[in-house]
C-alpha cells in the first residue's frame, strides 16, 4: 500500500486524474442502477427494453472507437478529456426528463449519446497516463486504476442504489452530472510531462498531421504482430459473458432475498473483490519488464479458464462466488497488464488509436457474447445453463493457448534479434 501512497504523493497530476476517475466511476454506477431502474418501470419489466438499454450502452463505444482514437491523436488528450466530461455531465441532466413510459426513447437515446462520448474520454485517459508518471511507475499505475474501477463495482451499484431508495432517481441523476463536472475541473489542473512519453522497445518518428488517420494506425499496428497479439488479450478473455450468467445463477439457481437481489450483489461483490486481488497479487511477481508482463498474462488465461470450469459445477452459491473471484482476477490483471503494455511498447503519438482498437476488440468480443449466451439459454433452456458455462469454458482454452503460442514466438524472435546484434 505504501508504494501507491509514494504514486499518487509523487505524481500530482496522474492523482487528479486519479481522482477524477473515483468521483466519475461512482456517478456512473447511480447513473446504471437508476436507468435499469427506470428502463425496467417503464417497460413494464421487458426483457427486450432491458436488453436495448445494455446495447445501447456498449454499441456506441464499438462504432466511435475508430474515429475517437484519432481525434485523441490529433488533439490535445486533456483539452478532449474536459470536453467529453462537460458533455456527459449536459447529457446526464437531460435524462431528468424522463419521467414516465412515453420518454422510454429519451433515455435510450441519451444513453447512446453518452456512451458515444465516452468512447473518446476512455482511450484518451489511457493514452494520457504515461505523460503524467515515469516509465517504470506505469505497472502501479495502472493496478491502481483496475483496482479502482473494481472497488467502484464492488460497492459503487450498492451506495448508488441506497441513494436512488433514499433520496429518488432524480437526486441520483443529479449526483452522476455534477461527478462528470468536478472530474473535468481536476483534470484542467493537470500539466502533461512530454518528456515521459518516448517509448521504451522502440524509436519511431513523430508522425505528422497526415499521418495520424485511422488507416495510418491500421498500418502502424499491421507492421507490429506482438503489439496486434496484445491487442487481442482483452478479446480473448470477453468470449462468454459473464454478466448473464450471474444474473440466470442468482435468479434461477441460487436465490437468496427477493428474485435473488442478495445472490446478485453477493456475486457482484465476488466479482469486485477477484478483481482488486489479481493484479495486487501477480505483481508480486512483475518486474515490469514488457517481457514479464506477457508472461504474468498468460496466468491470467488459466485463471480464467479454471474459473469457468469451476463456475459450471458449483453447486452452491459459496462456490459459485470463489469461481468469480478467480475469473475477476484473471480479467484484471489481463486488462491492467495488456494496457501497460501497450503505454511502454507504443509511440505517444499512436497511443489514442492503439487504445481505441484495444476498446473495439473487448466491445465486439462483449456484444457477440451476450447475443450469443442470450440464444443459448433461450435454446438450452435455464435448467442446461451449466453446460453453457463449461462450454465457455471450453471456448476458453483457445486464447490461453494462442497466447502461450504467441508469447513463445516473441520470446525467439527477442534473442534471435538480440544474437543478430552481437
Amino acid at each position: 500500500m505504501s508504494e501507491y501512497k509514494r504514486l499518487l504523493r509523487q505524481n500530482p497530476d496522474y492523482t487528479r486524474l486519479w481522482v477524477a476517475q473515483v468521483i466519475s466511476l461512482l456517478g456512473d454506477w447511480f447513473n446504471t442502477i437508476v436507468l435499469s431502474t427506470l428502463v425496467a418501470e417503464y417497460s413494464g419489466g421487458s426483457g427486450a427494453a432491458v436488453s436495448g438499454f445494455l446495447l445501447a450502452r456498449l454499441i456506441p463505444p464499438l462504432v466511435v472507437a475508430p474515429f475517437a482514437g484519432t481525434l485523441v491523436d490529433r488533439f490535445n488528450r486533456k483539452t478532449l478529456l474536459i470536453i467529453s466530461d462537460v458533455s456527459r455531465a449536459l447529457v446526464v441532466a437531460l435524462m431528468l426528463l424522463a419521467t414516465g413510459p412515453e420518454t422510454l426513447w429519451l433515455i435510450y437515446l441519451l444513453t447512446i449519446l453518452q456512451f458515444s462520448l465516452s468512447a473518446v474520454f476512455e482511450p484518451g485517459r489511457n493514452a494520457i497516463v504515461p505523460s503524467l508518471i515515469p516509465r517504470e511507475d506505469l505497472v502501479l499505475a495502472n493496478t491502481l486504476g483496475s483496482v479502482t474501477w473494481s472497488a467502484m463495482l464492488a460497492g459503487g451499484a450498492i451506495i448508488g442504489g441506497l441513494v436512488a431508495a433514499w433520496f429518488g432517481t432524480a437526486f441520483a441523476l443529479v449526483v452522476d452530472a455534477i461527478s462528470f463536472l468536478i472530474s473535468a475541473l481536476l483534470i484542467t489542473g493537470i500539466t502533461v510531462h512530454t518528456e515521459y512519453t518516448r517509448p521504451l522497445t522502440e524509436a519511431t518518428p513523430a508522425p505528422n498531421t497526415a499521418e495520424r488517420g485511422f488507416w495510418d494506425g491500421l498500418r502502424y499496428l499491421r507492421q507490429r504482430p506482438g503489439l496486434l497479439a496484445t491487442l487481442l488479450v482483452k478479446l480473448g478473455q470477453s468470449l462468454g459473458n459473464v454478466d448473464a450468467l450471474m444474473i440466470i445463477y442468482a435468479t434461477e439457481l441460487f436465490i437468496v432475498g427477493k428474485d435473488g437481489v442478495i445472490s446478485l450483489s453477493l456475486m457482484y461483490a465476488a466479482f469486485g473483490l477477484g478483481a482488486v486481488v489479481g493484479p495486487l497479487l501477480l505483481n508480486r511477481f512483475n518486474d515490469g519488464s514488457v517481457r514479464a508482463l506477457r508472461r504474468l498474462i498468460i496466468v491470467g488465461f488459466v485463471w480464467i479458464t479454471l474459473a469457468w470450469l469451476a463456475f459450471g459445477a458449483a453447486s452452491s452459491l459459496a462456490l459459485v462466488s470463489l469461481a468469480l473471484v478467480l475469473r475477476a482476477m484473471g480479467g484484471s490483471a489481463n486488462w491492467t497488464y495488456s494496457s501497460v503494455i501497450i503505454q511502454k511498447s507504443v509511440a505517444n503519438e499512436y497511443l489514442g488509436r492503439m487504445f481505441a482498437f484495444d476498446m473495439i476488440g473487448f466491445q465486439l468480443a462483449s456484444a457477440v457474447s451476450i447475443f450469443v449466451t442470450g440464444l443459448l439459454v433461450d435454446k438450452l433452456g435455464v435448467e442446461n445453463v451449466r453446460v453453457i458455462v463449461l462450454g465457455m469454458g471450453a471456448v476458453s482454452v483457445a486464447p490461453l493457448v494462442l497466447w502461450s503460442w504467441a508469447v513463445n514466438r516473441m520470446e525467439k524472435r527477442r534473442i534471435v534479434t538480440a544474437a543478430a546484434g552481437d
